[in-house]
């Protein structure tokens, strides 16, 4: 089968959809399908990939985020999907590329992949110090009613955790299919610790190696609450020597660099684009720090798992959803107090039988090939079974 993504959020610059994009093109050539991804760029241009290929289509830049395009005009998306007739649309976000998915007049079933919880990436993160999850899920209950107009242009709604489908399912989103996500287990593993490389990043953070060393890793965006997690670090250090070593760049850089400069005994590395040296530091942190609720699965965390590294994570999302007492501790989501004292529960516990525990549950998470074989096999059913989408009435 032929699958036009229209990906909104791919990024010459790297990230998390970028990485999920680049294996999709991967999966498709060995289940012997034709990925077309559509992705907003500087120029239309067209790559050529392995399982496919990229089309650009001329866009510009996301004002918040220079990382990022946006598309605008909806015409040159649809003059690729009107050349390329596919046999399957994918929408991947609830934004203007999902409704370019869902307005576009061809004939194709369409699906919508939905990433993330919008709620939690942006109202939550924002109120989520100052108001309960649930009242904040009523005061954006106009949103809700905005994703199912939405929701009902598609013949199928994706996710890739089975609690993010029963939580949209809760405010009325229909036609959910689950395909789970996994991760590669051997490109992570505890025998990549390495007690100089440690010894190193402690020192980066002005510590010696008899101190404890938390490592964050991921985009630095509002709905990983870093300056919350730095305060937590800060708060935690009263009572014990801890560095806290900040891999990742994004649209808070330069605020994340402010903030740790005022703080002690926190460095920011910035990316790390060596997959292979990222598992070496993984692995050989104490602990990882996570501050988001937003994440369907949570790479970064089942990362960290196949690590062998403990999890100090917040009690919801994708990350609380891959937690367990055994090799983590939890805190209320934006609670800065809250995450303190989780980083120093953790942190008096012996790692040996955490990380162990920890390295079985990434294990059984299952890797991508088999997200990918459930995805392909869901799209062939909704080509055979459904018939060309009925646009609803204004």
């Amino acid at each position: 089968m032929k699958i036009a993504d229209i990906s909104e959020f791919y990024s010459p610059t790297g990230g998390g959809v970028r990485t999920y994009v680049d294996e999709k093109f991967h999966a498709a050539a060995r289940h012997g399908h034709t990925l077309v991804v559509i992705a907003p760029g500087a120029e239309d241009r067209v790559e050529q990939r392995s399982g496919g290929r990229l089309v650009w289509v001329k866009s510009p830049l996301l004002p918040v985020d220079k990382n990022y395009r946006m598309f605008w005009h909806s015409a040159p998306v649809w003059q690729v999907l009107d050349a390329e007739q596919p046999d399957l649309v994918e929408g991947s976000s609830p934004w203007r590329g999902g409704w370019l998915a869902a307005r576009w007049p061809g004939r194709a079933p369409r699906v919508l992949f939905m990433h993330a919880d919008p709620v939690a990436v942006y109202p939550q993160t924002l109120l989520g110090h100052v108001l309960p999850a649930p009242t904040i899920d009523r005061l954006f209950g106009w949103f809700w009613s905005y994703l199912r107009r939405l929701n009902a242009y598609y013949d199928g709604c994706i996710v890739a955790g089975r609690w993010l489908g029963e939580r949209f399912a809760r405010h009325g989103l229909e036609r959910i299919m689950v395909a789970p996500f996994g991760v590669r287990a051997s490109a992570f593993d505890p025998t990549f610790r390495d007690e100089t490389l440690r010894a190193t990043m402690l020192e980066a953070c002005g510590l010696d190696r008899s101190a404890s060393l938390l490592v964050i890793v991921g985009r630095h965006h509002p709905e990983k609450r870093l300056g919350l997690l730095m305060r937590a670090v800060g708060k935690a250090q009263k009572s014990r020597k801890i560095g806290l070593y900040v891999i990742g760049d994004g649209l808070m850089h330069s605020q994340v660099l402010a903030q740790a400069a005022r703080m002690e005994h926190v460095h920011v590395a910035g990316q790390v684009r060596d997959r292979q040296l990222l598992a070496r530091m993984m692995a050989s942190a104490d602990a990882l720090l996570h501050g988001s609720t937003a994440e369907t699965f949570g790479f970064v965390v089942a990362e960290a798992l196949c690590s062998g590294t403990p999890l100090i994570v917040p009690h919801a999302g994708g990350a609380g959803d891959l937690a367990a007492g055994a090799y983590a501790e939890t805190y209320e989501p934006g609670n800065m107090s809250a995450a303190a004292d989780a980083i120093a529960r953790l942190l008096v516990r012996e790692r040996g039988p955490m990380s162990a525990a920890a390295r079985a549950a990434g294990v059984g998470l299952g890797d991508m090939d088999q997200h990918f074989t459930r995805l392909f096999s869901l799209y062939e059913q909704i080509i055979r079974d459904t018939r060309p989408v009925s646009t609803p009435q204004s």
